[in-house]
């Protein structure tokens, strides 16, 4: 089935400020949610549909990219680099900061502390001007903090477990009534982490988490521009007692190339011609950005004039279409010339005494306008 567009979903205008936003996503939740409709796929799936566009219309920086760009801006449920809004847990954080305890998210001591979220990290990955037109999958290496293999993250010695909070009893946070309202804090005992390591992992100390450096695929979808960031979920470092993993924003430049200069989807290259050709008229070789093609001059070329070939240039994240390849003609004066050819430009020199072109015409025409 078609992804629909997120306003559509919502039903919100594109105009529609944050406090519109939440309260059309509150609404359909309010209704759909699954604790409220146990069994009923159909509201299950428009749960996650509203969840997965407020995620998105929400967040100020992804919600220009889909304006730009829509799904491909935003990388809608694509593989290897893009994000996935298949699972309910992905707006937990969304929902709670929504909700609250509306739908029985928080009963008692029950819920576990979730400790602290791993850092996001970045990397900047420089490609090729051939890469945008095809897309590539590359193999990046990240220094980061990752979970600790020997305690499987939890920092305790093998053979041991971590102990339940007694504080919190595994919560994580301590509420205090206060009339009609109910605070929550961070407990001070296992400070958020709803579980104390008595016995700590002689690997990590007790940390959970250990440093490495990890080859990560990312495929750059084809189109890219420079400054295109792909995130890349649960890659950043590990999260801290327990806590989730940060995400790894992989930020794009373009190399610069040799003979084209990229405008968007269009591509330009200055190609220079000998003043023979441009006067006569000749079929010569252009290069493209997958090769060389043949390309008629015709007679009478002028310097500085700008020549299209549709369809060779590079396609966008929008567009699967590709634009097209700009040719700049500059014609060139020779500097070095043999007797036979300074005989032959000046019999051509006296013979153009009475032969004015019509662009020379016109520049004498106008020099005589302005001093007469």
């Amino acid at each position: 089935m078609a992804k629909r567009d997120y306003y559509e979903v919502l039903g919100v205008s594109r105009s529609s400020d944050e406090a519109e936003l939440k309260k059309a996503y509150r609404a359909i939740a309010m209704r759909d949610h699954p604790d409220r409709n146990p069994g009923d796929v159909a509201a299950e799936d428009r749960f996650k549909e509203a969840s997965e566009a407020y995620a998105v219309l929400s967040d100020p920086e992804k919600r220009r990219a889909y304006d730009q760009f829509g799904f491909a801006g935003v990388g809608a449920g694509g593989p290897g680099g893009f994000q996935d809004f298949g699972d309910l847990g992905n707006f937990g954080e969304v929902f709670g900061d929504l909700f609250g305890d509306l739908f029985g998210g928080r009963r008692g001591g029950s819920r576990r502390g979730r400790g602290q979220r791993g850092a996001d990290l970045r990397y900047n990955l420089e490609i090729e001007l051939k890469d945008v037109l095809e897309g590539l999958e590359a193999q990046i290496q990240i220094p980061k903090m990752r979970s600790c293999e020997t305690c499987a993250g939890s920092g305790a010695r093998p053979g041991t477990s971590p102990e339940t909070c007694g504080r919190c009893h595994g919560a994580g946070q301590i509420d205090m009534q206060q009339g009609f309202f109910r605070i929550s804090r961070p407990c001070d005992v296992c400070a958020g982490a709803g579980e104390i390591v008595r016995h700590r992992c002689d690997d990590c100390r007790g940390a959970g988490r250990i440093e490495s450096e990890q080859t990560i695929s990312v495929k750059v979808p084809p189109g890219v521009d420079e400054g295109t960031r792909l995130r890349l979920m649960s890659e950043g470092e590990a999260g801290v007692g327990g806590g989730p993993p940060g995400d790894l924003y992989v930020v794009v430049s373009l190399a610069p190339h040799p003979m084209f200069e990229r405008d968007g989807p269009d591509l330009h290259c200055e190609v220079p011609v000998q003043f023979v050709q441009a006067a006569l008229g000749a079929e010569i070789e252009v290069p493209t950005i997958e090769g060389k093609v043949k390309f008629q001059v015709p007679s009478g070329t002028q310097s500085g004039k700008v020549m299209r070939l549709r369809g060779k240039g590079v396609r966008t994240l929008r567009s699967s279409a590709r634009g097209d390849e700009l040719v700049h003609i500059f014609v060139e004066t020779p500097t070095k010339l043999t007797a036979r050819q300074r005989e032959l430009l000046e019999a051509f020199a006296e013979e153009s005494d009475t032969t004015v072109s019509p662009v020379t015409k016109g520049f004498l025409d106008k020099l005589r306008d302005l001093f007469e």
